[in-house]
């Protein structure tokens, strides 16, 4: 097996040949972006990534041009027996066999996964051909996935420390969560809009939030009469996302430069998935949260308590928001610079400012411990 050598011009620990390495994340921005900034990481050091995936993803779109994209057909798992269980573990059944012989004829040194339903694949695969598989849980409930099969990996890094009371502690490292690298630095705004204007941000999370839309735009006059500019990415799913117009609101379905957008927004409206906190708070954006409802468990609601208790966001059920509460809970925050300031504080502390070199190198000490052996 090949192993790790120093690059004596930057410092790091480098493969001396390319180790392979399968990367399964799948489905929403909270999965991949993690495991894109990861896999950016470890392949500027010389590792050879390719990616585990599932037909009609958001990674069919997105990786592409980046990585080799296997697909497998694996689905969600119910959480009770019904007509569909048997399908289910049918299309676990062949996702295993194909990754498992994935692994074997392209010589993979180890697996990475950020969770969901292609994590177990990954993982039982990987465990049956005796190699090392790192987890990655972003949310602080953990999936259903990350806690049956926690278990059988190497290690588990975890996004968040609270999460270690739901899982075995003698292999669970917190080490954040990973985020791209223009994140990291001042990143220019996209937009046209004037530096002395507050900025206001409506995001629903890489599938946008219907609910979240609709509510915003029956409140965004009062807010834009107040000087207020929003900036609002309905996602791909709204039919009504371009009903509402104003020279200062911008309706898009995605952002390509969050960092950038993050960066310059005064307050955050957005859903409490795991991915979208992290980029929250390594912009120390404060926030107004909703989390989605329907949330596997209502794990978007956990997330957010922890920004609440920490005093870097608000909460609210979608259920109990009214027009009235939320056009006055934004202006009022939006009114109150000191409070906006302490808000923002308190999100940078709930930043780990080198969360994706603290994983890579984690994932780089796993494999360098497995080779060895």
């Amino acid at each position: 097996m090949p192993t790790d050598a120093p690059d004596l011009n930057s410092g790091q620990t480098v493969p001396a040949s390319p180790i392979k390495l399968l990367v399964a994340a799948s489905g929403t921005g909270g999965h991949l972006y993690p495991a894109l900034a990861a896999a950016e990481a470890l392949e500027a050091q010389g590792y050879d990534i390719t990616w585990l995936g599932v037909n009609n993803r958001l990674e069919t779109s997105l990786l592409p041009s980046k990585y080799p994209l296997v697909q497998v057909p694996m689905e969600g798992f119910q959480t009770r027996l019904g007509p569909k269980t048997g399908i289910v573990l049918s299309k676990l059944v062949r996702s295993i066999r194909q990754t498992r012989r994935l692994l074997q004829q392209g010589q993979f040194q180890g697996v990475i996964t950020t969770g969901g339903y292609i994590a177990a694949p990954a993982i039982i695969a990987a465990r049956s051909l005796g190699l090392p598989s790192i987890l990655h849980e972003s949310n602080v409930l953990p999936g259903k996935v990350t806690r049956w099969f926690s278990r059988w990996c190497s290690v588990v890094a975890l996004g968040f420390e609270a999460t270690t009371q739901y899982l075995p502690k003698a292999n669970a490292v917190t080490v954040g969560t990973p985020v791209r690298a223009n994140f990291m630095s001042p990143t220019p705004l996209d937009f046209d809009i004037p530096d002395d204007v507050l900025l206001m941000t409506v995001a629903g999370g890489s599938q946008g939030a219907v609910a979240v839309n609709r509510l915003a735009r029956k409140c965004a006059p009062a807010w834009l009469e107040a000087g207020v500019w929003i900036v609002h990415l309905t996602g791909e799913r709204d039919d009504q996302a371009d009903s509402f117009t104003h020279p200062h609101y911008r309706a898009i379905p995605f952002c390509d430069n969050m960092a950038g957008l993050l960066q310059r927004t005064n307050l955050a409206i957005s859903r409490a998935g795991a991915g979208t906190l992290t980029e929250l708070a390594t912009t120390h954006t404060p926030s107004i949260l909703i989390p989605y409802p329907y949330a596997a468990e209502d794990h978007q609601a956990y997330n957010a308590e922890i920004f609440v208790k920490a005093g870097a966001a608000r909460m609210f059920r979608e259920a109990e928001l009214t027009d009235e509460l939320f056009t006055k809970t934004v202006l009022d925050l939006l009114r109150s610079q000191p409070q906006l300031k302490e808000m923002a504080a308190q999100s940078q502390q709930l930043s780990t400012a080198d969360s994706t070199e603290k994983f890579a190198q984690l994932i780089r000490e796993v494999i360098q411990s497995a080779n060895l052996r």
